[in-house]
């Protein structure tokens, strides 16, 4: 069972978050695995957290964490929360006390100085961090976005009493960050983390469903076909060294049925499709409950054969946007 009180979380809202659906991706954990023996925990692209702090909590013998995301100004973010959380905390509430005295439009023009000088990239570690976060709590729909040279570009939100300082979140998330090695690399750099016993669980940018549905814009990079081709790729260095893992990603036939990128991708995997929301689409008509994928290298805790059935290349490009 989740817990709901006094429960670690995101610091951050995050496109894409995994907080809607841990039930179902706890249901989707090999159980052997988090019984007894030391687990070694690996998350390459994570995000906001949701599924890191979940696991961190509810799994005691995860001895060791690591997490890594090509966002540059997240993960100092939690280097910061996970180094110098009072520091932090003194600063968004100085923050949160001067922006909330302001009127709406004093409080935009607040918000384009802020968002100004964050985009510097010339401020301290707290500075930096501290901004990050405000930024997020005070812009439109809590989203994060940069354009192709890397500057954070959402607009104002209009959000009445915007919770900036959450010193209970980040005093919890501080103590389970204790021992989780943060990494701003390239994804498949986690592989020389990997113990005798070790999980890991993607969360890439997800597949856009439509040619114009993408948003994936963490960081300048883009994430495109070639890069899934590459991640699945990458599935499968670590299987070979018989690490279990689990994957989320869009279900390209939620939007067109005969779109079989990622069953010809991981056509040797098991493919789960789960029901999610989705919110983040300017058209409200648009919004609802879409099948997202649980792609993993396990059946009943044990590990899939990678040489069954495998699906020809020219297969797997027939959808492929490249």
């Amino acid at each position: 069972m989740l817990k709901t009180e006094k429960q670690a979380k995101p610091f951050v809202k995050w496109v894409g978050g995994k907080g809607q659906l841990l039930s179902q991706i706890d249901n989707a954990l090999p159980k052997k695995l988090f019984v007894g023996k030391e687990v070694t925990y690996i998350e390459p692209f994570v995000g906001g957290g949701a599924m890191l702090f979940f696991m961190l909590e509810k799994f005691k013998n995860i001895k060791k964490a690591v997490i890594n995301d090509i966002n540059k100004d997240l993960i100092l973010a939690y280097k910061t929360i996970r180094d110098n959380p009072n520091r932090l905390i003194i600063c968004l509430k100085e923050i949160e006390f001067e922006y909330l005295a302001l009127n709406e439009e004093k409080r935009k023009e607040y918000f384009l100085e802020k968002r100004d000088l964050y985009n510097t990239k010339q401020l301290s570690e707290i500075d930096n961090t501290s901004l990050f976060i405000f930024l997020n709590r005070t812009c439109f729909n809590g989203l994060y976005r940069v354009n192709s040279k890397g500057l954070f570009n959402v607009p104002f939100g209009k959000y009445s009493n915007p919770k900036i300082c959450d010193e209970a979140t980040i005093l919890r998330d501080s103590k389970l960050l204790q021992k989780v090695e943060i990494l701003n690399s390239d994804f498949e750099n986690t592989i020389n983390y990997i113990d005798d016993n070790t999980f890991f669980y993607f969360d890439p940018p997800y597949r856009p469903l439509t040619s114009t549905s993408s948003f994936n814009s963490y960081s300048k990079e883009s994430f495109d076909d070639s890069e899934q081709i590459r991640l699945k790729r990458f599935c499968d260095k670590i299987t070979q060294k018989n690490c279990f893992l689990l994957l989320s990603n869009s279900d390209c036939r939620s939007a067109n049925p005969l779109n079989d990128f990622f069953d010809n991708l991981y056509n040797n995997y098991k493919i789960e499709r789960v029901w999610a929301s989705r919110s983040i689409n300017s058209n409200s008509e648009k919004r609802g409950k879409l099948t997202e994928l649980l792609i993993s290298n396990f059946k009943n805790d044990k590990l899939i054969d990678l040489d069954y059935h495998s699906v020809a290349e020219s297969q797997i490009y027939k959808y492929a946007n490249i």
